[in-house]
């Protein structure tokens, strides 16, 4: 049995713009929660900016235990050299066992740069985090309490579980909604570690003068209804059948990622491994064979009514719902009785 450092914390980048708190680390810290617990540590939030210390009560309703906050008037916007500098310093000075980050633009350029930094593996898109063990049986030799980082591979077509068992922290990368949002409980009080780095100018590689973000159109987490399309709609002309079925039941339209790559729709639509996982109440899928990689986006839906002219098509295997039958007769039926009902 080889220990190496259980007694680290596991920890969340608490990724923020603009002092704004961004959804993915509130979502991870719902799962950095159960891992702390299953390992018996401490939840830590990595919280980097310049007047940010507002932000430390809500990761601690969150569900920290420490906030690790870093302020700096050269943190004020994200660049990679100066977040990187501020995380490596911290894992060095108190040792986690487990570092997540949002698999964000943000996440997914800082991450590899803290991990070739700090000589740590890293895996890329987790869609679980879970705690199990690991034999090597040439050594007979048992690690205990690895994390196990679960992501889909080889295009989706396998489910990979990958441990880190010798070169620590244990990092990965996490998309975003995969994790649920957890409720704030006001009674928790986190910690606060102030961080004493030191950044310059000289640690800045550029000069951003200003900082522009552009929101998203559609807010997929929070529908309740989503009318999702796929290839099989046909065209962008024909697409208008998906937004009058959604303007109906008051849902949002979604989209596989052939759909939006065929310009029938935005990719702010777009649902599945490359695009936003959803969990809404009712989830309508017409036109859309069910390719592994659009179904972990999906497949957690409550209800799902699936509209195919192709009677083995593998979404059927996870619909409720099955309607085989050609979508430009069935939508405009469906959209007739709700209207009736009305």
């Amino acid at each position: 049995m080889i220990e190496v450092n259980k007694q680290g914390e596991v920890w969340v980048f608490a990724e923020q713009h603009a002092s704004a708190l961004e959804d993915v680390p509130v979502e991870l810290l719902s799962k950095g929660r159960e891992l702390a617990d299953e390992l018996g540590v401490k939840l830590g939030a990595v919280l980097i900016g310049d007047g940010v210390s507002g932000l430390c009560e809500m990761l601690g309703q969150y569900g920290a235990d420490k906030v690790y906050l870093t302020e700096n008037p050269h943190l004020e916007h994200y660049q990679t050299n100066t977040y990187t500098k501020v995380i490596c310093q911290l894992i060095e000075e108190h040792k986690p066992q487990i570092v997540l980050y949002g698999a964000t633009a943000c996440g997914r350029d800082l991450a590899p740069r803290v991990a070739s930094a700090a000589k740590a593996g890293l895996t890329a898109d987790c869609t679980d985090l879970q705690i199990g063990h690991h034999e090597v049986k040439k050594t007979n030799t048992t690690y205990e309490k690895l994390l196990l980082q679960i992501r889909p591979a080889f295009g989706g077509n396998i489910i990979a579980t990958i441990i880190n068992y010798d070169r620590w922290p244990q990092m990965a990368t996490v998309r975003e909604g995969v994790m649920p949002m957890p409720e704030p409980n006001v009674a928790n009080k986190a910690e606060v570690v102030k961080g004493d780095i030191s950044i310059s100018i000289d640690d800045m590689a550029i000069e951003i003068l200003k900082e522009h973000r552009q929101k998203r159109k559609v807010n997929l987490k929070a529908a309740r209804v989503i009318v999702a399309g796929g290839a099989g709609v046909g065209s962008k002309d024909n697409f208008k059948l998906i937004w009058d079925l959604a303007h109906c039941l008051g849902a949002s339209p979604g989209a596989t990622r052939a759909a939006s790559d065929l310009g029938f729709i935005d990719g702010d639509h777009q649902i599945g491994q490359t695009g936003t996982t959803v969990r809404p109440s009712l989830y309508i899928a017409a036109g859309i064979s069910g390719a592994i990689q659009h179904m972990a986006g999906m497949s957690d839906s409550k209800k799902i009514i699936a509209i195919n002219n192709d009677p083995d098509a593998p979404i059927f295997g996870i619909a409720h719902y099955k309607i085989v039958g050609d979508l430009n007769v069935v939508i405009p039926m469906m959209i007739n009785a709700i209207k009736e009902k009305v």
